[in-house]
Parts: structure tokens; C-alpha cells; sequence
């Protein structure tokens, strides 16, 4: 395929800058939806448009369904002994399944409901103190948002909250624990220069290698800690000194998983692995991407106050949202597939290698090359999209173009979790906790801006780690609407 002309040694790696998603995106229009890289000595294959990305991952899935090596999953996920990065095979789809049976199913989605309720009402309740208690000093919504989904998925996987109390009260801890989450995150997103070119590898030139060690050391203390106090806790629950765990932790230690006709049975790092996953990919992925729900709407009152009409008059005023409601609900739903479209939690997917050598698109694409999938860059694609940069949810409505158009993996114009068997395993609970958490805050308070602050000029740049978050958080006064 075609791409810019390489320099020695380093390939095209001086030319991705910081905003990797950006600059590939802005080399569509020199070089067309299917872009060839090569970085370092990696070959790379980057899709910028639905169509190549359907060849990609629908039509040649399975010679895609591994992942390249590289050093995050080296040094911070376990050698490759995760889900997120373990080759496609025994252990992955061993994972995969105890996500979907029971994490992510409806009954196990069902069965921890009032977990996510507990936590967006606490979520809540932090909100209206702040508003009696700042003395009109903003509050720092991602912190608040993070709390919220940090807490929901601990306490489905540990029993526990890992987060102080839930309302600010964060201990020494839980802001640690926060912190790591966050480095994971960065760190994972980082072009390591070792990752393209081997030979480098051993000088570790950036010292992401020493970090990410660093870190991974840190986490596995955390980790190991939380797995051992639940193994005292599970010993004297079964001498009748109280009642067993019901959380994913509990299941996994004792869990003898049948995979492919053999009996498979977890170890302790398998464990962690998986935890760390979980805990990396569901909690800032979410929050940001209520922050950013947020943001879009102040910046479009007449949306906002569409989406607080439609609230009022399908759950009322005495109330607050509940998840069951969220069905009855179109044109929030619209809000929130906009918010993917627009700011995807996961600008470039995670790569992928390709196992044999295949064609797309009338382009030979060698075995063992690296793809990189634009979900940011297809989703503004303006030949499928009129008004790309715009926010309009109403494209999602009945009677409009997009009306039929799902955020699950079925359309490839926009793919927030991915498409195809590496698709986010988490994309169920993500898009009930974003769905949730964005109608809680619209329904029970309104808005405002800092005092001087305008919302045509509200920053709306973007940081890069592997997740998408805003480069300044938003700052926001909740001024409560509903009394309940």
C-alpha cells in the first residue's frame, strides 16, 4: 500500500509525533484509507476507512487475531499471560469466557446492577455536597468519575471498594492505586523505540522499559496482597465464620474452567493478569468518556436540554434515573453514540499481526505485519459522514441517515470497542456504566461553567496515552435540578 518514504534506521517513527491518531489521519488525504508504514523494522498497515477496516476485521479476522510483541505486555501484563495481549489460543479463549459468562453476560450484568446504582448514587450525593460545600470553587469531574467506575467494577471483582469511601475521601491507598491505573495507561500508549527497532531494545533509550518494570512491580504487590486476603477470607468463611463471596475474585480462585475438553485451573498470575486487564481497561475508559459526554453538552445547550426534556417526561421529576430506564430512552442513546463517534475512548486500536500473507483491497499484505486500525480518523471520515466534526446525535434517530447504525462492532464507520473476535470484552457493561452515569448527571443537575469562562471557548483538545482523555480536565458547578 502506499505511505511516506521511510528514513534509515528509524522508518517512519519521526513522522507519527505525539497525536499518533491525528497524524495518521491526516495522511488519508495524501495517501488514501490504506496506509503502509514501516517503523523501525516493523512493517505496518494502518486502516483508515470502514470498508478497509471491514476487510481487516470481518472478512480476514482470523489471520489477524494475534498481537505483535511489545514490551508493554513484557513488563506489565505478565509476559503475555493476560487476555488483552495473549496470543489467540487456549488461554485467550479461556478468558474470554469466564468475561462473558460471568462478568459480562445479561444475567451477570443484571445480577450486579444495584452495585452500579449504589456507587452512581454516591456519585451523586459527592455532586450536591460539592454544591453546598465549595464555597463556589468548581469540582474536577474525571476525579469524581473515576471514583465512581473505579469502585462499581471493584466491587463486582473484589467485594471491595478500592477507593476510599466513594465521596473524595480518598485514603493514602486508593489514590495510590488510582495513580497505577493511570501509568498503565500512559505507559502502554507510549511508541516504545525498542518495540520497532530490536537492537535498541537493551538501551531502553526513553526508559519506558525501566517504568513500565518499575510499575508492574508495584501493581503485582497490590494485586498479590488483595488475592491473599481473599484466600484467609474464603478459608474462615467456610468454617462458618460468615458468608461466602459472591464477587469474580472468590469464583476465580476456586474456578477449574473446562477449556477446549480439558479441565484448566488458574494460577495465581493468571489471576493478576486478568485483574489488571480488567481494572486498566474498564475504569478510565469509561470515565472519560462521560467527561467528554459531559463537556459536549454544555457546549450544546439546546442538546442538553433535549436530552433533560426527554428524562422528565419518561421518568419524572421525583426520581432519578434508573438503569432499567435506560431502554426507554432513544435520544440519549443517540447522545451517547455520538460521544463514541466523536472522541472514542481508544483512538487507534490495539494492534494486531497478521499470521499469513493476504490481500486487501488489491494490496499484498506480507505475514507478520503489524495493523493499526484509525477509529478515530474512520469516524470523521466525511464521505460517511456529512458534518464529521460536528455534534449532531440526531444522525442516529429514526427517519436519519444513521439511523441504524450500532456502536457494537456490526458497522464499521464507527467501532469504539473494535470489531471482530478481539473486540473489547468489556463493550456490554461499558456502555451501560457511560449510558448510566451520563443520564444520572443531566437528569439530577445542570451546568455551569467557572465564573469567566465561556462555553464557545471551552478547551476541547485532546491528550494522548492509549486512552483518549481531555488535555484540560473539565472543571464544572453541578447546580442541582431534582430534589429526590
Amino acid at each position: 500500500p502506499p505511505g511516506p518514504k521511510p528514513w534509515p534506521v528509524v522508518g517512519n517513527l519521526p513522522q507519527l509525533g505525539m497525536a499518533v491518531h491525528q497524524s495518521l489521519a491526516a495522511m488519508v488525504k495524501t495517501y488514501g484509507p490504506i496506509i503502509y508504514l514501516r517503523l523501525g523494522s516493523v512493517n505496518v498497515v494502518v486502516a483508515c476507512s470502514a470498508s478497509i477496516a471491514s476487510q481487516f476485521l470481518k472478512t480476514h479476522d482470523s489471520n489477524f487475531s494475534n498481537r505483535p510483541p511489545n514490551s508493554g505486555a513484557k513488563h506489565i501484563a505478565y509476559n503475555y499471560q493476560d487476555l488483552v495481549f495473549a496470543p489467540y489460543g487456549r488461554r485467550w479463549r479461556m478468558f474470554r469466557k469466564i468475561c462473558a459468562v460471568h462478568l459480562f453476560s445479561g444475567k451477570a450484568l443484571d445480577e450486579f446492577r444495584y452495585v452500579r446504582e449504589e456507587e452512581v448514587a454516591v456519585l451523586t450525593k459527592a455532586l450536591a455536597q460539592s454544591n453546598k460545600n465549595s464555597k463556589g470553587s468548581p469540582v474536577n469531574l474525571a476525579d469524581l468519575l473515576n471514583v465512581c467506575t473505579t469502585n462499581a467494577l471493584a466491587r463486582v471483582l473484589l467485594g471491595t471498594r478500592v477507593c476510599g469511601d466513594g465521596e473524595g475521601l480518598a485514603d493514602k491507598k486508593s489514590q495510590e492505586f488510582k495513580e497505577m491505573v493511570v501509568e498503565v495507561m500512559v505507559l502502554s500508549g507510549v511508541f516504545n523505540i525498542g518495540d520497532f527497532i530490536p537492537s535498541l531494545e537493551w538501551f531502553d533509550l526513553q526508559g519506558v522499559a525501566s517504568k513500565m518494570k518499575n510499575l508492574h512491580q508495584r501493581f503485582d504487590a497490590f494485586l498479590t496482597k488483595i488475592i491473599d486476603d481473599h484466600k484467609i477470607n474464603a478459608a474462615s468463611n467456610e468454617n462458618g465464620n460468615g458468608s461466602k463471596h459472591s464477587d469474580l475474585l472468590s469464583k476465580l480462585i476456586g474456578l477449574k474452567e473446562d477449556v477446549d475438553g480439558e479441565e484448566w485451573k488458574l494460577t495465581d498470575t493468571d489471576i493478576k493478569a486478568l485483574l489488571l486487564n480488567l481494572f486498566t481497561a474498564g475504569t478510565d475508559t469509561s470515565s472519560s468518556t462521560v467527561e467528554w459526554a459531559l463537556a459536549e453538552l454544555i457546549r450544546h445547550p439546546n442538546i442538553l436540554a433535549q436530552s433533560q426534556q426527554e428524562l422528565d417526561s419518561v421518568v419524572g421529576k421525583d426520581r432519578l434515573v434508573s438503569e432499567a430506564d435506560l431502554s426507554q430512552l432513544p435520544f440519549l442513546q443517540a447522545v451517547i453514540k455520538e460521544v463514541f463517534r466523536l472522541h472514542p475512548s481508544t483512538p487507534l486500536s490495539l494492534p494486531r499481526v497478521s499470521v499469513e500473507d493476504c490481500e486487501i483491497d488489491g494490496y499484498f499484505i506480507p505475514k507478520n505485519t503489524t495493523l493499526l486500525t484509525n477509529v478515530w480518523a474512520i469516524a470523521r471520515d466525511p464521505l460517511m459522514w456529512p458534518d464529521p466534526l460536528k455534534f449532531k446525535p440526531e444522525r442516529f434517530l429514526p427517519g436519519n441517515e444513521k439511523a441504524n447504525v450500532d456502536i457494537k462492532g456490526n458497522d464499521f464507520e464507527v467501532i469504539p470497542f473494535g470489531a471482530g473476535r478481539r473486540i473489547c470484552a468489556g463493550l456490554s457493561l461499558g456502555l451501560r456504566m457511560v449510558q448510566f452515569m451520563t443520564a444520572t448527571l443531566i437528569h439530577g443537575f445542570n451546568w455551569e461553567l467557572p465564573e469567566g469562562q465561556v462555553i464557545e471557548k471551552l478547551n476541547m483538545d485532546e491528550a494522548y496515552g492509549l486512552t483518549l482523555q481531555r488535555a484540560s480536565p473539565l472543571m464544572v458547578h453541578p447546580k442541582l435540578r431534582l430534589e429526590a
